[in-house]
């Protein structure tokens, strides 16, 4: 129920931000990290593990995988987005993805849970658990 109610807390608080443009916005540098990134098209998702970005929210927002799982994230926007973890240094960071594109990470080896946003629209946030 708490986690249900977190959730609902944070959709009504970004929703009326997901009108938001990107308007030219620049992107926060990336940060190498340990994880394997690869890209396709958009069309190659059909994994359990998958988050897909739409209307400017990840869905779902939080996602529970195994430890070093392979997390496939897919830009559904017409804006490109990251996904990268807010830890320092980050646990995961996409990088840029494209609209229309996919790209796959290795979920950290660690337990426990990773707060995410996208670097370019700041607003946008999700959790990684890892259990």
């Amino acid at each position: 129920m708490r986690k249900f109610v977190l959730s609902l807390a944070l959709a009504c608080a970004v929703f009326p931000l997901a009108a938001c443009s990107s308007g030219g916005g620049t992107s926060v540098g990336t940060t190498a990290t340990s994880t394997t990134m690869t890209s396709s098209s958009a069309s190659a998702a059909t994994s359990a593990d998958t988050i897909v970005i739409s209307d400017f929210m990840f869905q779902p927002m939080s996602i529970t995988v195994a430890p070093g799982a392979t997390v496939t994230v897919t830009n559904k926007d017409t804006a490109t987005h990251t996904m990268t973890s807010t830890g320092s240094p980050p646990a995961f960071n996409t990088g840029d993805i494209a609209p229309g594109k996919s790209v796959t990470f290795k979920a950290p080896d660690k337990a426990g849970s990773y707060a995410y946003i996208c670097q370019i629209h700041q607003y946008m946030q999700g959790t990684l658990t890892v259990s």
